[in-house]
């Protein structure tokens, strides 16, 4: 597998995909042209999310290409040479994705080693769920089920933060909530700013921020770039 799965697109008071767009390019050496996915978008359309994603990767000479300009989605990702998937909302995505039959289609792809990014809820849908995502389920997919293609749940945009004030849950209980009715599946809050790179079983963080580790019977704690996170690849 070759998979590079980035928690969120924009840093403050930065352009859209400013700061992977280095990582993304060293992960697509070589590749002329990518399938994208732009199923996560509600309040702008599929052509409008095509094109912004197309400015940023001008810079690495690579062509979007879109699904949804497709008969046959399906078949188009199973001919792809490399795969995007982006962030907005995670169920919408989930949705649209199973109705297409595109997490089998990416599932398959990805095993065969096809380069895949994905952002934010791109990188949910690549769990084995996406019951670890941020997102208002404004829409019903058909299940939970993701592509699979890593074995634990990722928390994209992973926040410590309690705001003054407020008095419901902060994510890192929303996430012991989920680890108590899942024992065996390790979580991982993945900060703004960083990325997982998966090349077959060997896992990276990058970033210069710590990646929190949550799993139900141990403490919540903290991992670096430097780590070993061949245990969060355990089948």
């Amino acid at each position: 597998m070759k998979l590079l799965l980035i928690s969120n697109s924009t840093n403050a008071g930065e352009p859209y995909l400013k700061y992977p767009i280095g990582e993304i390019g060293k992960h697509l050496a070589g590749i002329k042209e990518i399938a994208f996915v732009p199923y996560a978008a509600v309040t702008f359309s599929y052509d409008e999310y095509e094109a912004k994603v197309q400015a940023r990767f001008d810079e690495i000479g690579v062509r979007v290409r879109s699904v949804h300009h497709e008969a046959d989605p399906a078949a188009f990702i199973a001919s792809a040479e490399a795969i995007a998937v982006g962030g907005g909302n995670t169920f919408a995505l989930t949705r649209k994705m199973q109705e297409q039959g595109l997490m089998q289609a990416i599932a398959a792809k990805v095993a065969e080693g096809t380069p895949y990014v994905g952002w934010s809820a791109g990188s949910n849908v690549t769990c084995p769920t996406i019951c670890t995502t941020n997102d208002m389920p404004i829409t019903q997919p058909e299940s939970f089920k993701a592509i699979g293609a890593v074995p634990f749940q990722i928390n994209p945009h992973y926040l410590d933060a309690n705001p003054e004030g407020h008095a419901g849950e902060t994510r890192e209980q929303r996430i012991l909530e989920y680890i108590e009715a899942n024992h065996g599946m390790y979580v991982v809050g993945l900060r703004e700013g960083c990325m997982l790179k998966v090349e077959g079983e060997s896992l990276t963080l990058i970033g210069s921020r710590p990646m929190r580790i949550f799993r139900y019977g141990d403490a919540p704690y903290e991992v670096t770039a430097v780590d070993d996170l061949s245990f969060l690849m355990a089948r």
